[in-house]
């Protein structure tokens, strides 16, 4: 391998010291149409081979723009799913470093069939072995699959471009009106992208998010010596109520989160933590955004949106394949409420419900404040099949808040009877005592020891089997 391309620099920057093995280094284009056969195309435009990433075993892919603008073409195509074959065989993760042209179209037809078997052996291989691909150049048209057909998507900040359809070619837009194929778009506004950050720093955290995942659907769940004590009190997580990515920071091990999709839908966080060395997947919602100065950026009310419950679907669904046990942090009131929201709420939300139902690894569910109506049932409740529910002594659980309650039932009675109708549905109906009373939580627990006790509900899972009816697969 040539260590002077910049696709091979990055594989060198990915990869631990000396490990990357390359394969199909001497294949080149086939095709001799349009004076192809006078160009050089030194590995078809694409390096791949094999090395490990803190010991673990990876394929990688890396397209070299140097070549043909990295574009792909019939035996570019056949070296990427030949590594996928690979990969299937061994049980281990392949990461695509992408930067390319797309469609190389003086093979036209071989191009567009290369396509296609880079697709089949994508989606063959999902929830079988993790995918991971990082947008570092152009990325467009139909190359705009691969990213979105693999687990985690990370993208440079500045140069790289994600689209189907380039800016300049939407009705009524210009890219100086809205760059739809900028990082910041595609992670924000549209939710494919999982990282964002400059090329360096994307390279550290595919490392580190590989180091937290299993190699493939059969690895045992995957541990890490803990060094953090077990019983740590979490003395302030009681503050933490409105920005549970701080919540899950104080109950992960020596406060490691690796958050995806941070950018999108910031009502609902998604991040993979280490309890106990467990890689567990959380799901928390999420109604303040603290800054790195302390102060609040971003405020919502605690309801389920659209988004939210698809970026937690989707990362749950793929917990769910790889074996990583989920724990959600409870805190919702309702369904965002506006035209825009309507159109799509009830699908999103009976995607998030059937992905928390469906999921058979280990689930666990900590009510940290309210916990009202349908919107309740659908954050991780027993009623869909939490194996362990908590609740904070504070929690509120019901069909709506008391006094909204109190008033309806003593609806044309005075305050006085309001406010007395109010402490008592409070206290009989919508309190975590009242809650645990009829068996709808386990446990109530002081916020300070949510962490031990969540681990040693993870523990007693460990060899949880549950069986779903027999069938194809589900339609939701």
């Amino acid at each position: 391998m040539s260590t002077t391309s910049q696709a091979s620099q990055r594989i060198v920057a990915l990869l631990d010291e000396n490990s990357f093995v390359e394969i199909g280094a001497l294949v080149t284009a086939r095709s001799t149409d349009f004076n192809l056969k006078q160009t050089e195309t030194p590995s078809d435009g694409v390096i791949t081979g094999y090395g490990v990433i803190g010991g673990n075993l990876v394929y990688v892919y890396s397209q070299d723009a140097s070549v043909l603008n990295g574009s792909v073409g019939e035996m570019h195509a056949k070296k990427i799913a030949n590594l996928y074959d690979l990969a299937l065989k061994m049980g281990a993760p392949v990461i695509g470093l992408i930067e390319s042209a797309g469609l190389r179209l003086q093979e036209a037809a071989d191009a567009l069939n290369g396509f296609g078997e880079i697709y089949k052996k994508q989606v063959l291989s999902s929830g079988v072995i993790p995918q991971i691909t990082a947008v570092f150049g152009n990325c467009g048209g139909g190359l705009a699959l691969i990213p979105t057909l693999t687990d985690f998507t990370f993208m440079e900040e500045k140069k790289a471009k994600l689209y189907v359809n380039a800016p300049n070619t939407l009705d009524g837009n210009v890219v100086s009106k809205c760059d739809t194929a900028s990082a910041a778009f595609q992670s924000e506004e549209v939710g494919i992208v999982d990282v964002v950050g400059e090329e360096a720093e994307l390279l550290a955290q595919i490392r580190e998010l590989i180091c937290m995942l299993p190699a493939n659907c059969d690895d045992e769940m995957l541990f890490e010596e803990c060094t953090d004590d077990l019983n740590r009190a979490c003395a302030d997580i009681s503050g933490c109520v409105g920005d549970t990515s701080i919540a899950l920071s104080q109950l992960a091990d020596d406060g490691a989160v690796f958050e995806v999709k941070a950018g999108y839908a910031k009502e609902m966080v998604t991040a993979l933590i280490r309890l106990n060395g467990v890689t567990v997947g959380a799901v928390a919602n999420r109604s303040e955004v603290y800054g790195e100065d302390g102060n609040v950026t971003d405020k919502f009310d605690a309801v389920l949106t659209p988004s939210g419950c698809d970026k937690a679907a989707d990362f749950i669904n793929f917990c769910d394949a790889f074996n990583i046990p989920v724990l959600s942090l409870t805190n919702v009131k309702g369904f965002k409420a506006d035209k825009c929201s309507e159109k799509k709420i009830a699908k999103a939300a009976a995607r998030l419900t059937y992905a928390f139902a469906n999921a058979t690894v280990p689930k666990v569910n900590v009510i940290i404040g309210q916990a009202f109506g349908s919107a309740y049932v659908t954050m991780n409740s027993k009623a869909i099949g939490a194996d362990i529910t908590m609740a904070w002594p504070d929690a509120q659980i019901g069909t709506m808040d008391a006094k909204l309650a109190a008033k309806i039932i003593c609806d044309g009675q005075g305050a006085d009877a309001i406010d007395a109708c109010a402490k008592e549905y409070a206290a009989l109906q919508t309190s975590a005592a009242g809650a645990a009373k009829r068996g709808y939580v386990d446990q109530i627990i002081e916020p300070a020891d949510t962490r031990k006790y969540v681990i040693g509900a993870f523990e007693m899972l460990l060899s949880k089997r549950e069986d779903r009816p027999a069938k194809k697969h589900g339609t939701v």
